[in-house]
C-alpha cells in the first residue's frame, strides 16, 4: 500500500470541485476518457503501462487530517469541500486497456466512471502515471523489437529521478527488458536484477588483475568484467587466464562497438573463451541497437534513453470529460459532451474499442464504437477489460502476465511497426456511430 497519493495532483482539480459544488453540478454522473490525439512524431505504435501502477494510485488517494489542514490554511479548499474530501474513496468504475496492449490515436486507454468530484481528482495522478510509464514502455518495445532474442538490461537510474527510475524500470519489464539495475524495482516488483562493477573499482586497486581477482572471488566465474578501463585486450586476456576460459561475460562501454565486439569475438575465441558473452552499453538507443543486429553482441544494457523515452518523454495523454448527466439522479441519462477546440477537440460519448484482425490474426485497425461496442467479426477481439467495479480494485494482475500481453500484442500488429524509419501508426483509428456508421474522425492518419 502506497502513502497517500491525494496531493500528486494539480491545484485546479480541487478548485473546480470547490466551484462545482456551490454550482450545485460536482455529483453529477459523469465519464472521462484518458486518450492520446497522436503518437510522437514518427513512431509506429505505443505502449499501455503504468496500469497496476495507477490503481495503487488510486487506491491511496485519500485525504488525512494534516493533508486537509495544509488545504485549508492555503484556501486550496473550503469546509464543505475538506468535509467531503475526509471521507474520499473512489466508489465508481473504472475500464481500460490491459497493460502492455499496443495503442493507437484516439484509443480510449482508461474510461472512468463517477461523480464529476471523484473522477475529476484522479486526474493528475493518472496522467502522471500513465503518460510516463507509457513512454518509457513505447521506447522499450522498439528496444527489445531491434534486439530480437538478445536481452536488454535497463540501467537508468542515475538519468531520472529515484522515484521515475523505479517506475521506468517496472514499464521497460513489461516492454521485454530482461532486467533492471534498480533494485527498488526489484523489491517492489519482482524485476530481475543485474550489477557488478564501474570503472571506479577497477581504479581502486593497484592493478586491473587485483580487480578482476577480487571480482572473481565475490561474484564467481559467471561474473561480467568491465575491460575498457585502460586497454580493452589486455584486460580480456587478464580475464580469460583469471578464469582458465570460463569467463562469463565481458563489457564494452565506449568506442565503435560494434567493431569492437568483432574483434573481441575474435580474441576471446582464439583464447578458448568461446562461451563467454559480449555486453555493450555506451548511451545505446534502439537505433544504435539496431545497427548491431549483425555483430557478435549477446546483450544491451541502456539507460538514458529508455528513461527519457527515447525523445519522446511523454505520450501526450489527456483526460477529458466525454459524457455527464443533466441532474445528480443516478438514473439520469448520459449525454455526449466535447470540446470543439482547434486541434484539441475530443469525440463526445463513452467508447468501446476493438482491435480488427484479419484470418492470419495479423492486425488490421482500431475501431472505436460511440455508445454502443462496435460490430467485429469473429476475429476481432475486445480491448477494455474492468479495472475498478463499484470503487474494489479488480484488475490488478501479476506483472510477468502484462509482460506476455505485450510481446502478443507486438506480434499481432502489421510488419510496418517495427521499421525504424519515421511513419504512421500503423494501425489506423476508426470510428463507428451508435447506428455502426463512421464519423467524424479527427485522430484519421490525414489528420495527425
Amino acid at each position: 500500500m502506497l502513502a497517500s497519493t491525494a496531493l500528486l495532483t494539480d491545484h485546479y482539480e480541487l478548485t473546480m470541485v470547490r466551484a462545482a459544488m456551490g454550482s450545485g453540478t460536482a455529483f453529477r454522473r459523469s465519464v472521462f476518457e484518458l486518450f492520446t490525439r497522436r503518437l510522437p512524431e514518427g513512431r509506429r505504435y505505443g505502449v499501455v503501462a503504468g496500469v497496476g501502477r495507477a490503481l495503487d494510485a488510486i487506491e491511496a488517494f485519500s485525504f488525512d487530517t494534516a493533508t486537509l489542514d495544509y488545504l485549508l490554511e492555503h484556501d486550496v479548499v473550503n469546509e464543505p469541500l475538506a468535509e467531503w474530501l475526509a471521507e474520499y474513496r473512489f466508489s465508481g468504475d473504472i475500464w481500460g486497456y490491459a497493460e502492455g496492449e499496443a495503442y493507437f490515436p484516439g484509443s480510449p486507454l482508461m474510461i472512468v466512471e463517477g461523480s464529476f468530484a471523484e473522477c475529476c481528482v484522479l486526474e493528475t495522478v493518472l496522467l502522471s502515471v500513465y503518460n510516463y510509464d507509457s513512454a518509457v514502455a513505447s521506447a522499450a518495445s522498439r528496444m527489445t523489437a531491434m534486439a530480437g532474442t538478445r536481452p536488454c538490461i535497463e540501467m537508468g537510474s542515475r538519468r531520472t529521478n529515484e522515484i521515475a527510475a523505479v517506475a521506468a524500470a517496472r514499464a521497460a519489464y513489461v516492454a521485454g527488458f530482461a532486467a533492471t539495475s534498480n533494485l527498488e524495482a526489484g523489491r517492489r516488483y519482482g524485476v530481475p536484477t543485474r550489477g557488478t562493477a564501474a570503472h571506479s573499482f577497477t581504479l581502486l586497486h593497484d592493478s586491473e588483475e587485483a580487480a578482476f581477482a577480487a571480482q572473481l572471488a565475490a561474484l564467481g566465474e559467471s561474473t561480467t568484467l568491465l575491460v575498457d578501463t585502460y586497454d580493452v585486450e589486455q584486460a580480456i586476456r587478464t580475464g580469460v587466464r583469471l578464469t582458465q576460459g570460463r569467463l562469463g561475460a565481458i563489457r564494452l562501454d565506449s568506442g565503435d562497438l560494434a567493431e569492437q565486439a568483432g574483434e573481441v569475438r575474435r580474441l576471446l575465441d582464439s583464447l578458448g573463451a568461446t562461451s563467454t558473452k559480449i555486453i555493450v552499453t555506451s548511451d545505446l538507443d534502439e537505433w544504435q541497437i539496431a545497427a548491431l543486429r549483425g555483430a557478435p553482441v549477446d546483450g544491451f544494457g541502456v539507460g538514458t534513453s529508455l528513461v527519457t523515452g527515447s525523445g519522446a518523454p511523454t505520450c501526450g495523454f489527456v483526460f477529458k470529460l466525454v459524457a455527464r448527466a443533466d441532474t445528480d439522479d443516478a438514473d439520469a441519462p448520459l449525454e455526449p459532451v466535447a470540446k470543439r477546440s482547434i486541434n484539441k477537440s475530443s469525440i463526445g460519448g463513452r467508447k468501446f474499442a476493438l482491435r480488427r484482425l484479419d484470418a492470419k490474426g495479423r492486425a488490421e485497425a482500431e475501431v472505436l464504437g460511440i455508445g454502443v461496442p462496435p460490430a467485429g467479426d469473429g476475429n476481432a477481439r475486445s480491448l477494455l477489460v474492468p479495472l475498478v467495479v463499484a470503487g474494489e480494485i479488480v484488475g490488478r494482475e501479476e506483472l510477468a502476465l502484462a509482460r506476455d500481453r505485450h510481446a502478443r500484442s507486438r506480434a499481432e500488429l502489421p510488419l510496418t511497426a517495427l521499421k525504424m524509419s519515421k511513419g504512421e501508426p500503423t494501425l489506423e483509428t476508426i470510428i463507428l456511430d451508435e447506428t455502426g456508421q463512421p464519423t467524424h474522425n479527427p485522430y484519421a492518419r490525414s489528420q495527425v
